[in-house]
């Protein structure tokens, strides 16, 4: 077994959200992740899937010390949405799928974009 402090070298949640239902409801969620942790990276809006994800979704990256206190930020404020919160590793495609925590439904990833 790998010690988790040289494994994992930042996190990524993606929030997932309808861009004609659920965007308000992503965008008050961005709104506190930005007020309350200054040091997160809030990543673009993709109104459309991008990459392995199945629908429109934004990332927050951020750094393992911040996980203890955002994780449970976004569990309870996410207001329904769904959640892929993975760490990274360097293996993309296990970080997306081996590694993955979701927050709601498992939604399908297209991984065969990820490399192994």
């Amino acid at each position: 077994m790998r010690p988790m402090s040289d494994a994992i070298t930042g996190w990524h949640a993606h929030v997932y959200y309808d861009p004609a239902a659920t965007r308000p409801v992503a965008a008050a969620l961005r709104d506190g992740i930005a007020e309350r942790f200054p040091a997160a990276v809030l990543g673009r809006w993709h109104d459309v899937p991008v990459g392995p994800h199945p629908t429109a979704m934004y990332q927050v990256a951020f750094e393992p010390a911040l996980f203890p206190e955002l994780v449970p930020f976004i569990a309870l404020n996410r207001a329904g949405l769904t959640v892929l919160v993975h760490p990274e590793t360097g293996r993309q495609r296990a970080d997306h799928t081996a590694h993955a925590l979701w927050m709601g439904a498992v939604l399908p990833l297209e991984v065969s974009v990820l490399p192994e």
